[in-house]
């Protein structure tokens, strides 16, 4: 009987102690909802974007807590420049966006001096509406209608730029001086990214369909404006449907990843 009585006593703090792990979160679940558009500035269009970490990347820092507040987790646009998150905490927050696009915060890399600030601070709650304006490095568009020959698609392809030479140099170059290269510009690939799904792009795309163009240097810089011919690999299946997009990316990386501008979506059907 004294062992029992012993053990009892020993025992007893650690139910005691435990009690706290079956106490229920009295948080309110997060429930308010950002939705929001990234355009070109100069024409009002979506930019277009993959649908993953080499898109366009949504940032956001909830101030209420404090300059040492932690950043938000990351998400990403849709793959026509729209996002959207419904678990928020009502607050005030630090929103930011990076993609295919002069950065929106612009600072010297060396001391963290600002240069320009084009992010947003809001409050959130209920369902906040936000749209953000930016120069996307290039654009991609379908330069005619694409063909099937024996299960390959040929396409035309159009790139040009979205912001001149001279406006890229004023606003990128500041952030880093004395290393500014005018190799940023080089375009350095154009994909034909072709898949069964219609959010088709890099994360979304068939491999054994899947082609691209790749040039070195400033050897697209003649091409820019012009039909560039590009073909799917391999035979894609008679009567099957596919999507397919066009995008291609200059040699500077934002939010450290070299990211593609994009062509909207086209359906195929394989005869």
């Amino acid at each position: 009987m004294k062992k029992i009585a012993i053990y009892s006593f020993l025992f007893a703090p650690l139910f005691l102690g435990s009690c706290s792990l079956f106490e229920l979160d009295n948080y309110d679940e997060p429930k308010e909802t950002i939705r929001g558009v990234v355009v070109d500035k100069a024409t009002g269009e979506p930019v277009l974007t993959d649908q993953g970490s080499e898109g366009i990347r949504v940032r956001m820092k909830e101030l209420s807590w404090g300059d040492n507040a932690d950043y938000n987790p990351d998400f990403y646009c849709m793959p026509d420049g729209s996002f959207q998150n419904t678990k928020i905490f009502e607050g005030y927050y630090h929103v930011t966006v990076d993609g295919p696009f002069i950065p929106l915060i612009r600072e010297v890399e060396d001391t963290g001096v600002p240069i320009a600030d084009e992010s947003m601070e809001l409050n959130i709650k209920g369902v906040t509406e936000v749209k953000f304006e930016v120069e996307p490095f290039l654009h991609v568009e379908w330069a005619a209608e694409p063909t099937v020959s024996n299960g390959r698609i040929t396409a035309k392809v159009k790139v040009t730029r979205g912001v001149d030479k001279q406006t890229f140099r004023d606003k990128i170059e500041p952030m880093n001086p004395g290393a500014y290269t005018d190799d940023y510009l080089n375009v350095t690939d154009i994909q034909l990214f072709v898949s069964y799904s219609s959010t088709v792009g890099y994360r979304a795309r068939d491999e054994r369909w899947s082609s691209q163009i790749e040039y070195t240097g400033s050897a697209f810089e003649p091409l820019l404006g012009e039909p560039v011919t590009i073909k799917s690999l391999g035979t894609i299946p008679s009567g099957r449907k596919v999507f397919i997009r066009a995008a291609a990316r200059i040699d500077y990386p934002t939010a450290e990843i070299k990211r593609w501008n994009y062509s909207d979506v086209m359906e195929i059907i394989i005869p």
